[in-house]
């Protein structure tokens, strides 16, 4: 992936050297109940869960100074420029429909961090706060993907930030609240059925993205878009379930199948479309 000259983003925030380390914050007795029967609902083995609970509980935080192999000016560089390609994508997309796109900040951090969505560790993984608008990263979350996920390269890394950027379209075009509004009243299974359909467009607005940076300023390179389709493929929920428990249970699937997120990102890149992200339309996913 060739970056070069690309304009990095303003709206970078590095909180890593801002106190986000120490001891990791205990969950206590209720938050413990709360991850476990999310959990289960999820379908997740309870014994796992509380093993997983009070290991990370006991572990301390970083405090070294030293930094994780991926958390490096590299890195961070990446992820300006990226960050900074999608400004330029949606800002294109929403002035198209006689709109103007309001780019979230995303936050950098190690450890932990704060949000309005509630307190978060680098075990959550990348996400995004519809509370605050921001998106959050631990760039150790790229080694991981690497070692745990086999899904290396910088554009897999790309997919990564552009999918989360994609969570914020939908907060801006008002789909993430017409979803929390859906929910309402609903199975856990069918909660969980509108999730993935709310991810898979996350999936596919990455495609898009990637599909209008190239065509904007040609950045990709051999290799790059399997790449983004390997990180696709890893963090599905079959695939994590079936590396996890050994076994699939689909109703509690919340971001949807290896395939799916694989066919999604390649229809916004192949496609170009908004219209063709329409996960939510009968028959998709």
């Amino acid at each position: 992936m060739d970056l070069d000259g690309q304009r990095r983003s303003d709206n970078l925030d590095d909180e890593r050297g801002n106190g986000g380390g120490g001891r990791r914050t205990a969950l206590g007795a209720g938050g413990v109940i709360v991850v476990l029967v999310v959990g289960s609902l999820l379908g997740a083995d309870p014994r796992d869960l509380l093993r997983l609970v009070l290991d990370d509980a006991t572990q301390p935080a970083n405090t070294s100074g030293r930094r994780a192999p991926t958390d490096t000016d590299a890195s961070k560089d990446l992820v300006a420029a990226v960050l900074g390609s999608t400004e330029d994508t949606w800002s294109a997309r929403f002035q198209q429909g006689h709109s103007t796109y309001l780019p979230p900040h995303l936050v950098l951090f190690r450890d932990a961090i704060a949000s309005a969505c509630g307190q978060a560790s680098s075990s959550t993984g990348p996400f995004y706060c519809p509370g605050d608008r921001k998106v959050y990263l631990d760039l150790g979350f790229f080694d991981e993907l690497a070692r745990r996920f086999h899904a290396p390269g910088d554009f897999a890394q790309a997919y990564v930030v552009a999918h989360e950027v994609g969570h914020h379209v939908q907060t801006l075009t008002g789909v993430e609240q017409k979803l929390r509004h859906a929910e309402q009243g609903l199975s856990a299974a069918e909660r969980n059925a509108l999730s993935v359909r709310l991810e898979l467009q996350a999936d596919c607005y990455a495609g898009l993205w990637a599909h209008d940076a190239q065509a904007t300023r040609p950045f990709l390179q051999a290799g790059d878009v399997e790449e983004a389709l390997t990180a696709a493929s890893a963090i599905g929920d079959d695939r994590l379930q079936k590396q996890a428990r050994g076994t699939v249970r689909p109703e509690t699937f919340t971001h949807g199948t290896s395939a799916q997120r694989v066919r999604w990102f390649k229809t916004g890149f192949e496609q170009g479309s908004l219209a063709a992200c329409d996960t939510f339309a009968p028959g998709a996913p």
